[in-house]
């Protein structure tokens, strides 16, 4: 950085950027680095490689996916290049981080259906049509025997021991399969074949992420940094957001079910969302913490805005504004929602309250629905069904609520 000679724009540029890319970031390996990658892109007026590796084992993508999606997008609105691999090749052996046991193996068809479905939903995020869109078989399935060796020898075993979920299968006498070292080498080495300038991904791909630079140095390439973004925590407030542990965001989901989740999110976690997951600028974040914590803004208005923000990155302007004011008739004025879902009931017109609400998919089992109306969170027709043992007579026009945000209107055929 000391080397270069910049003019006072260059520098100030060079400062928004750094500004913008560290910005909810967890950990930048090494920091002084990526200033003087910015600053050496400024100068030479050439865009920086930014590397995002995927294994497409699970298609939906949910809010937490987008932690390092929108961080891509902040490159790439500043002209920077997003190479997207896809790990057709690694996928077959599986990321073995986190993991107890080995990954399933994906077939050529899982890897393909899979990353189709992730380019449909990621271009809500970033610009597909601007995407380096790269296959690691392209560069891996051509690698022969002693390439692998060689490749190999680059690397120590007490090294690749580091791995924390290596280490604990360890420990629990757990197997570990020979091929799952070589994960972390293959990802490695797509740094090398790419040349990239920086990789991103969560602070769980830490160790996949540095072999990038490990493998670059010993090629004599140089080396990339590497930007570790947090693991978002899910609605609950503590796990990880993930769809089995029904605490996610889905960004396919429809504007209200959004908009309702997400004024859920409990109030600790509200700048952290929109840190992470939202359009807001850096400038624009520190004047709402301040207003925040000096008591110019309501923590209510900021979580509205924060729902509304969502709803309008994922489906615009009018469904933002539709799905607030929906959410403000509904939830704080006690009124029905105007576009309730319309089920046909087929079967007995009589039938328990449980069974109702099991066989509507409203609730997962009888116990869960048991408990439900135990904590008087289910309604016939906006009145509260307090026994459990009810018998109801299902008519045509029903309307059978559940908790806050499901709503169901049935329509019964004679």
């Amino acid at each position: 950085m000391s080397e270069l000679k910049l003019t006072k724009e260059q520098s100030l540029e060079v400062k928004r950027q750094f500004e913008i890319y560290s910005q909810g970031v967890q950990e930048i390996i090494p920091t002084e680095e990526l200033e003087a990658k910015i600053a050496m892109s400024i100068v030479e007026n050439r865009p920086l490689k930014i590397k995002l590796g995927l294994d497409p084992s699970a298609p939906d993508v949910h809010l937490g996916h987008t932690v390092v999606l929108n961080k891509m997008r902040q490159f790439q609105e500043n002209g920077h290049i997003i190479q997207l691999i896809i790990g057709d090749f690694t996928g077959k052996i599986g990321d073995p981080t986190g993991k107890s046991i080995a990954r399933k193996q994906l077939t050529d068809e899982e890897v393909k259906h899979n990353a189709k479905t992730y380019f449909e939903q990621f271009a809500k995020v970033i610009d597909m049509g601007k995407v380096e869109l790269h296959y690691n078989s392209k560069w891996l399935s051509n690698l022969n025997f002693e390439d692998v060796i060689q490749l190999a020898g680059k690397i120590t075993v007490a090294r690749l021991l580091e791995r924390d979920d290596f280490e604990e299968r360890m420990a629990f006498n757990k197997p570990i399969s020979l091929h799952e070292f070589f994960y972390p080498l293959m990802q490695g080495y797509d740094s090398v074949v790419l040349e990239n300038d920086i990789e991103l991904g969560g602070t769980d791909q830490h160790f996949n992420i540095l072999m990038g630079r490990h493998f670059q140095e010993k090629f004599g390439k140089e080396k990339q940094v590497a930007m570790l973004m947090p693991l978002l925590e899910g609605l609950d407030g503590v796990e990880k957001m993930s769809k089995s542990k029904k605490n996610y965001i889905g960004i396919d989901e429809s504007p209200q079910e959004m908009y309702g989740k997400a004024m859920s999110i409990p109030d600790e976690l509200m700048m952290k969302y929109f840190e992470l997951v939202t359009d807001f600028t850096p400038n624009q974040i520190l004047t709402m913490k301040a207003e925040l914590q000096d008591g110019i803004l309501h923590p209510r208005d900021a979580k509205m805005l924060l729902a509304k923000t969502i709803v309008r990155m994922y489906h615009g302007n009018d469904a933002a504004e539709n799905a607030e004011t929906q959410f403000v008739s509904v939830f704080q004025k006690g009124a029905m929602p105007e576009d309730i879902p319309v089920v046909i009931w087929e079967g007995n017109q009589e039938v328990s309250i449980i069974d109702l609400l099991v066989e509507l998919k409203l609730l997962n089992s009888k116990s869960e629905a048991r408990r439900m109306i135990n904590n008087r969170g289910v309604k016939l027709d906006g009145n509260k069904v307090e026994d459990s043992t009810l018998s109801v007579t299902v008519k045509d026009g029903l309307i059978v609520q559940v908790g806050k945000r499901k709503f169901i209107k049935l329509k019964f055929l004679m």
